[in-house]
């Protein structure tokens, strides 16, 4: 546990389920109050349940990350309930599959949207409080998908990955006069709801690859995120973080032995 997280401002988009429910919870456990941001009440509501039965503070809003006015509301709903706001986490994502010879330009713009634009929107909408904060930090949930690797049905996913590690960096420069530091966490293939609903032979298959020999959890990726939400890591920005278990390592599986 860092100790510097007790007691800061927490604000998760995408927190209903598998990563950013994982984040959540590892501020939380860590003394930190969570303001979970989600579409759909009802797995937020259990989320924020799940948070409190373990003796952390977390409530929800319900809101479209990529909506100004909503987004507006859910950062005046974090500063009614906290007093302000010291973390965002930009986790919320879409990856829906399509292949890039039917892809048409509304699932283009739809991936885009929600995974680059409401990064921008977001960070945007909550500076003038990280601003106020003594510990203003910024971590965006991006992917090995598109910057380091690439996968059949997901070139509009891996680019909106991309692009958001180029905003991180122009974003770290300007946002530094602040003392405000944003970074970015790229997750491998970790075990969330879905991908345990595909089963364990799919699951073994997955993990033949990794050196680790195993997926990763979604309390690896909090673990990630919340060190570069801490004090600890005052002097890091601009910066990304892999964890994937050394998946992008290999030449071929032939590396595995």
């Amino acid at each position: 546990m860092i100790a510097s997280l007790n007691g800061l401002s927490v604000l998760v988009t995408g927190a209903s389920k598998g990563i950013g429910k994982g984040i959540a919870k590892g501020f939380a456990d860590a003394g930190a109050k969570v303001l979970i941001v989600a579409r759909h009440e009802s797995s937020g509501a259990a989320a924020v349940e799940e948070i409190r039965s373990a003796g952390g503070t977390a409530n929800l809003c319900c809101a479209d990350v990529s909506n100004r006015k909503e987004m507006s509301a859910a950062v005046a709903r974090c500063v009614e309930l906290y007093g302000g706001l010291d973390v965002l986490c930009a986790n919320a994502g879409i990856f829906p599959s399509a292949e890039l010879e039917s892809m048409t330009d509304e699932q283009w713009d739809e991936v885009m949207n929600i995974n680059v634009k409401s990064t921008f929107i977001c960070v945007q909408i909550c500076l003038p409080e990280l601003k106020k904060s003594q510990a203003g930090r910024v971590v965006v949930t991006s992917s090995i998908t598109g910057p380091i690797t690439g996968f059949p049905g997901w070139a509009h996913y891996g680019a909106s990955k991309s692009a958001q590690l180029g905003f991180i960096r122009t974003a770290a420069i300007e946002l530094g006069k602040y003392q405000i530091t944003i970074n970015a966490v790229m997750p491998g293939n970790i075990l969330t709801e879905g991908l345990e609903n595909m089963g364990q032979d799919y699951l073994a298959q997955m993990s033949v690859s990794i050196p680790l020999k195993r997926l990763g959890s979604t309390q690896d990726i909090a673990n990630a995120a919340m060190f570069l939400a801490s004090k600890e890591a005052g002097y890091v920005t601009g910066q990304t973080i892999v964890v994937d278990g050394g998946q992008v390592l290999p030449e071929s599986l032939e590396a595995m032995g």
